[in-house]
């Protein structure tokens, strides 16, 4: 077997791009139109003096849709496997279960303590 052979079959070929692989800029206008929209929707709340509950609710489901859409395809998670999305995801979703568990806790403390500590 010849030398020269062996090495140059063993040397690593460099990796051209496949046509049409990666993500078309459309995709990225389109998201960030949707950014934009969603941004303003979020400035309309407080242009409208929305008040109370209702505020709250609006700012945050346009912040997590916000945030979405930057994890998904700013972020690439949307191409990912399913394993790694569960490995990045889960763990910050299992703190905000146990911080909103600490916060049920925390009212349940404090009516104890104002009923018998008066």
């Amino acid at each position: 077997m010849d030398v020269d052979k062996a090495t140059d079959s063993a040397a690593p070929m460099p990796v051209q791009p496949a046509h049409g692989e990666g993500h078309p800029i459309g995709l990225y206008l389109k998201v960030w139109g949707l950014l934009f929209v969603l941004s303003t929707l979020s400035y309309l709340v407080d242009y409208f003096h929305v008040q109370g509950l209702l505020r709250w609710i609006l700012i945050v489901v346009f912040m997590l849709l916000k945030a979405g859409l930057i994890v998904a395809v700013f972020m690439h998670m949307a191409w990912e496997r399913l394993a790694l999305v569960c490995a990045i995801l889960l763990p910050p979703l299992a703190l905000l279960v146990l911080v909103a568990l600490m916060a049920i806790e925390a009212g349940h403390t404090e009516a104890v303590r104002q009923m018998f500590f008066r």
